[in-house]
């Protein structure tokens, strides 16, 4: 799961919205550096992502790439899985547009962004101030999103090019969505921290 989908976890699971963001930017133990309920929130995307990355769906996902191409699917289906969430947010969203959830958000987190590390910071000011999760909606954008990362991250050059395995597999990938994510929104309702 992406920025979107650990966002929107993290509210139907009433945990921190900083901990679920700040996730990717810690490393060991987070109740070593952070207050309990933010350490939960990370804590709780990391449940998430080792959850996904079990689910049949997802496997069953990865297999539509290209075998040159499968060891950057885990991390092309993140952002696709947000691209489908964004897609058909009015079924499974809070009761908001994707635009008013993303300000919600924001209001929530940015009082507080300045005690958490600058790569953080400038992540969520980047999300923010691009509309990401708005334009996860636009497959055009995917494919910008994995574009500016492979050039980021030279080793990870591949995922410019599986926007291709998107497009090609899009109906069966969008199908996978359709069944995982309920899913994922019922366990994570179950999960304590």
């Amino acid at each position: 799961m992406n920025i979107l989908a650990h966002l929107h976890l993290a509210t139907l699971a009433n945990s921190s919205l900083i901990g679920n963001t700040l996730a990717d930017f810690v490393k060991g133990d987070p109740y070593l550096t952070y207050p309990n309920e933010i350490a939960n929130g990370v804590m709780l995307h990391r449940k998430i992502d080792k959850m996904t990355d079990t689910l049949p769906e997802v496997r069953q996902a990865k297999l539509l790439f290209r075998k040159t191409h499968q060891r950057v699917a885990p991390i092309t289906l993140d952002i696709v899985w947000d691209h489908f969430l964004s897609k058909h947010w009015s079924t499974y969203g809070v009761g908001l547009s994707v635009a008013e959830f993303n300000r919600s958000t924001q209001l929530q987190i940015q009082p507080f962004i300045s005690n958490f590390p600058l790569d953080y910071q400038d992540f969520m000011r980047a999300m923010w101030q691009g509309a990401w999760l708005e334009n996860y909606v636009s497959l055009h954008f995917i494919g910008k999103v994995l574009n500016g990362m492979a050039n980021r991250r030279p080793k990870l050059y591949l995922l410019k090019e599986t926007i291709f395995d998107i497009e090609l597999n899009y109906k069966r990938l969008e199908e996978l969505f359709f069944r995982l994510y309920p899913e994922v929104c019922e366990q994570v309702k179950l999960l304590t921290i």
